[in-house]
This record gives structure tokens, sequence and C-alpha cells, in this order.
């Protein structure tokens, strides 16, 4: 079967670009941005992308664009014989679809929060009454499942009619409108009445403030999110690489594509963060931010109503332009796996990813007294810390080590791959970076998380859960362990 292919470049940017841009951008930047101290947090923030994610960013990319293959079948092609590689492509097949059953959630409440911003639900509301509503929106299954049913056939036909044909003509509109929505948005918020102090707090670092959280505290904030912010680890930016033609190096579109997620989060804190400060509420609010407390400014503001559409309408084209490109990479799968057609790939994944979405929408009501990480806590949270804690930190690892070691890829013939082209060329003298302080970096990224997330509930349970991590972290290290077979001379 003929690989697809991208019909320009600024289709694969774009595309790739709406992979990494996601929740993570307009909804987890903002309020980290407000608790980590604003301008500070995204100096160091923007350092560590350029560092770490960049790089990473390179060897997905190179991976699929040698191979032509998902993480599928990527390493079978390219892997010495002998080696085993080959077993760690599940980490990417589970941790998609294990995003995707939750994301799905996710994205249709945005949508669900757009339709409701238009109808006008939150016009005069109080932010009790806001917060009343989210709350009764989650206890509603059914109301849950048709929004996220909704979005997952959206999204799946549009990956019926392939790359070209559908995912990036969608893509090229979806991050058109989104650019210039943020655009309105962002120079609204800048103009309201007493959003100087939050422009301030966001453009102008304050050392001391960043001193008082802990200098500690904010770096590893910065680097965590500049890590998980641009989806790499999983697969879902090879696939993109596998459609990738050879005439441009791999650095500058990788550039390009961390350029335009950078802006997209930058440009999410100019909308959020002046208005937060115009009404006097606490940027660094959390999860309950997008929700509760964005309603609530927009219900107080003149033309309220429109804003918060607007506003909504953004998130969910963020949201929604992840779900595709994620989605295209599940297909992939079975189209690599096992010869499939488009279409039946298409078909099959939509009804898996429609089930399997389920139990994260009846974990807020019906399955609510499931609890997996201590009380309080979801399977929703339980699906994200797969995902953000494990997969997509070991997945760049397994990325990292197979494009330096010997008995992987190796480096000659990953930077071979990535400097093939006009553009920008990969550093040859960057292999012990690239092979040796990326991973160590990436290793106490992943270790701290699990020790900050099983801390709090006791010793006891810390240690089951630290032993765990080294046990998965033992897995990706046995798949980069093995010996390539000498040929016969």
């Amino acid at each position: 079967m003929k690989r697809e292919k991208f019909g320009s470049r600024l289709g694969f940017i774009l595309v790739s670009a709406g992979c990494a841009i996601g929740i993570g951008n307009v909804w987890k930047f903002p309020y980290l941005c407000g608790q980590m101290g604003g301008a500070a947090f995204i100096l160091i923030y923007l350092v560590f992308l350029l560092i770490m994610g960049v790089p990473v960013m390179i060897c997905e990319f190179a991976i699929g664009r040698g191979s032509h293959f998902s993480v599928a079948a990527a390493f079978e092609k390219l892997e010495p014989e002998g080696t085993r590689w080959h077993i760690s492509k599940w980490i990417g097949i589970l941790g998609s679809y294990l995003l995707m059953m939750f994301y799905t959630s996710v994205g249709g409440w945005m949508m669900y929060y757009c339709f409701r911003s238009i109808r006008g639900d939150f016009v005069g509301n109080s932010a009790e009454e806001v917060g009343a509503k989210f709350t009764k929106m989650l206890a509603d299954a059914p109301n849950m499942a048709f929004w996220t049913i909704l979005i997952c056939v959206i999204g799946f036909a549009i990956c019926w009619f392939g790359i070209q044909n559908g995912i990036e003509k969608v893509s090229k509109v979806m991050m058109s409108v989104l650019m210039v929505l943020m655009i309105i948005l962002a120079v609204h918020s800048v103009f309201l009445k007493g959003a100087g102090a939050g422009i301030r707090f966001y453009l102008i670092p304050d050392f001391r403030k960043m001193a008082e959280i802990g200098i500690g505290n904010v770096i590893f904030g910065a680097m965590s999110q500049a890590f998980f912010t641009l989806s790499i680890g999983i697969g879902a930016m090879m696939i993109f690489g596998s459609y990738l033609e050879r005439n441009r190096s791999l650095a500058g579109e990788a550039l390009s594509i961390t350029g335009l997620d950078t802006f997209v989060a930058l440009m999410a804190g100019f909308i959020i963060i002046p208005a937060c400060f115009a009404f006097g509420i606490e940027p660094g609010a959390g999860p309950s931010l997008i929700f509760i407390t964005i309603p609530n400014i927009f219900s107080q503001m003149p033309g309220g109503q429109v804003w918060g559409a607007l506003f909504f309408l953004f998130l969910t084209f963020a949201a929604f332009t992840t779900l595709v490109a994620v989605f295209e990479n599940i297909i992939s799968f079975d189209m690599d796996l096992f010869h499939w057609s488009r279409k039946k790939s298409v078909i099959v994944s939509a009804i898996l990813i429609i089930i399997l979405s389920m139990p994260c929408v009846l974990g807020f009501n019906i399955l609510s007294g499931i609890q997996p990480l201590g009380e309080g806590s979801t399977i929703m949270d339980l699906e994200d810390f797969i995902v953000s804690n494990n997969f997509l930190p070991l997945g760049s690892l397994g990325y990292l080590l197979f494009c330096t070691r010997e008995n992987g890829w190796g480096w000659k013939k990953f930077l071979e791959e990535a400097n093939t082209g006009e553009g920008i060329g990969f550093p040859k003298g960057l292999k012990g970076y690239v092979g040796y302080v990326i991973p160590l970096l990436i290793i106490i990224i992943y270790l701290k998380g699990y020790y900050d997330k099983f801390s709090p509930l006791g010793t006891t349970t810390l240690v089951i859960w630290m032993a765990v991590a080294v046990l998965l972290l033992g897995f990706v290290l046995y798949c980069a362990g093995g010996k390539k077979k000498e040929k016969n001379k």
C-alpha cells in the first residue's frame, strides 16, 4: 500500500502543531504561570522547551520519516536484527488509546461549553451558580456521553478522507481560525480596565516572587511543562513524520512547530491572566480555571455571551486538532500491523475509542465511587497519570536511546535522516547531550512526578508506587538492552 503524503509543507506544520497544541497550552500553561510567578516561569519554560522538547521531537520525526511507518511498525523496520526495540512500540500504542480515553471527554466538555455560551447559560450568573453548573454537567452521564460521542464521530469522519483531503484541509482551516480567535480575544483582554497589573505580572520577571515559591519548584514546573506540551513520546508526531517528504531537514520543521505551539500557549496567557487581574480573580486557580473561573469572568463583562462563546470555540478547536491527530495515529496502527484499509481502520477504531471513553465519562457520576489514586480521584485522573507521568516520558526516553545507541538505529543514521533536505541541520556534536543529558533529565522528571503524586499518601504507598516506577523504567531499558546480531562475513 502506497504511503500517503502531505500536500504541502504548511499542511505538515499546521497538522503537527495542531497535535502539539491542546489543553496543556490553553488550560494548564496559564494556571501554571499564575501559580509559578508569571514571567520568570515563562523564561525558564522557553529554555527547557528549546533544549529538551525540540531534540525529542526531531528524534520522533526522524524515526517516522526514516521508516515510513507509525510507532506500531517503525522499530521493526529500523532496528538491527536481534535487538528488542520493537517491544517498546506498546508504549506508543497503549499511550495513544489511553490518551483518547479521557481526552475525548475533555474535548466534549469544550464543545458543550461553547454551545452553552452561545445559548447564554452563564449570563448574569454568580460564581457559585457557574460552579454548580459544572458540577451538574459532570453528574449528567447521558449528556456527557452524547458530547463525547459527538466529538469522536466528527473526528473520525475527518480521518475517513485521509491526510490531504481530510486532516490537512480541516487542520488548515481550524488552525487559521484558532489563531484569529486568539488574537481577537487577547487584544480584548489586555484592554480591559484593570488588566495592566496582569500584563506586568505576565511580562516582567519577578525573581523575588520566584524565590518565595521556591526556585527548584519553578524550575521543575517549567521543565515538566516544556516536556509535556509537545505531545511527544507516544508516536503522535512520528506518524506525521512518516507522511513527510525528504526535501526539508527536520530541525527547522521541529522549531517551526514548537514556535507555533509556544505562540498559542503565550497568547492563551494573554487572554486569561489580564482578565483574571481585571476582575480580581486568582490566575493560579488550578484546573477549575477554565470551567468555573473563566465563565464567571465572561458573565461579568459587557458582551460576555459573545466573548465566552468565542473563547470556548477557541478551546474546542485546540482540543479537536489534538484529537484528530491522535485518531490518525490510532488508525495507522491497524493499517501498519494488520494491513487494513483506511476505511476499515476508521470504523473499528471509532467504535473502540467510543466504548473505551465511557469509563472516564461514568467516572464522574455512576462510577464515582472508584477512586484509584486516593480519595477524591477519578478514573480520568488515573488515565491522565498513566499517560502524562508514564507513557510520554518513557516513550521519549526510548526514542532518544534508539537514535543514539549503537545497538539501535544509531547516531549516524539518525543524523543522516534528520539533516536530509534544505533547512537547519542538527549538530552532530550533540550525541552525548542527546544520548545522556536529556535522558537523565527525563528520568528525573519521571521519578519526581511519582514522588510528588504519592508522597502525600504515606510512606508505604510511596514505596509501592516508586517500585512500580522503577519497574516501568526497567522495561524501557530492557527494550534498549538487546544485542544486534553480527553479520556473517
